[in-house]
């Protein structure tokens, strides 16, 4: 559960960050008939993101079990390369975030109605459909046949959405910069089991080969129904029994990655400076 929580987290907490510096942006210029708009736009992307997650779900459980494998082999690859991308473009850019949001907005708002609702919904939508897919695809490395990975999942957007309104009302400060270099490193080692998951549907769907060549088998020291079994498999995606290609491909992916992420910027931080909370009142 923890190992989805925090992916609700990080990716609620960008999304929410998002909508508090556009509202906040036009409260404090006095285009509250803009407000309107900038709403519709994020429950459109609320509701295409909740959309493509269902689509995933139900859509795959009509294929046949290669099928199956194969897609859900193929789309947990894509999400890593995407929630990679995102942890890397978020410590690049979260400096200039609130910025290039305010000049975007300001663009829309001489454009009129449809371009306030494309800006926000475009804002708000790569967001969705990228913890949309993210999180499809952990929830199902991680299933233990019960709802505690969505519960674990909807906990942390529910979180995220209760500190970013804190963030917009000021009652809260904390230094971004360190969060999400910090959640940005765990989400890549939850990233990586993802990936390793992936790697074994690909194997199952024969569209790689190596299923019966297994790395190592410790189900007899570590079993995967006991407490500390669910909790690794919940935290980290740990298999007890994995290949030689998924443990080849987990540490190719996260040594690097991990090492990459975590290296000092040029400018001597160990990640970008974060934006400032908004306070402005509603």
């Amino acid at each position: 559960m923890f190992g989805n929580y925090l992916i609700g987290l990080r990716e609620g907490l960008e999304a929410s960050l998002v909508v508090c510096i556009l509202i906040a942006y036009l409260v404090k210029t006095d285009r509250r008939d803009a407000l309107k708009p900038i709403w519709i736009g994020i429950a459109v992307a609320v509701v295409l993101a909740l959309g493509f997650g269902f689509a995933l779900e139900f859509g795959s459980q009509e294929l046949t079990f290669e099928a199956q494998e194969a897609l859900g082999g193929s789309l947990s690859i894509i999400a890593v390369c995407l929630v990679t991308w995102m942890v890397f473009w978020m410590r690049r850019t979260a400096r200039h975030l609130k910025a290039e949001l305010h000049g975007k907005l300001d663009t829309a708002l001489q454009m009129g109605t449809a371009a306030l609702v494309a800006t926000a919904f475009l804002a708000v939508g790569r967001e969705g459909l990228e913890t949309a897919l993210f999180v499809w695809a952990s929830v199902r490395a991680s299933n233990d046949g019960t709802q505690g990975p969505l519960i674990g999942v909807l906990l942390g957007i529910l979180t995220a959405v209760v500190l970013g309104y804190l963030f917009y009302r000021g009652a809260v400060r904390i230094n971004l910069a360190k969060f999400f270099t910090w959640t940005g490193g765990m989400l890549v080692v939850v990233a990586a089991g993802v990936l390793a998951y992936g790697v074994h549907d690909l194997q199952e769907a024969d569209f790689l080969p190596g299923l019966t060549n297994k790395a190592f088998d410790i189900s007899g020291t570590v079993p995967p129904d006991s407490w500390y079994g669910t909790l690794l498999k919940g935290v980290f995606n740990f298999q007890p029994d994995p290949t030689v290609v998924q443990v080849v491909v987990w540490v190719l992916y996260l040594v690097p990655t991990l090492a990459f992420f975590l290296a000092p910027s040029r400018s001597g931080g160990s990640g970008a400076k974060s934006p400032a909370p908004v306070r402005e009142e509603a």
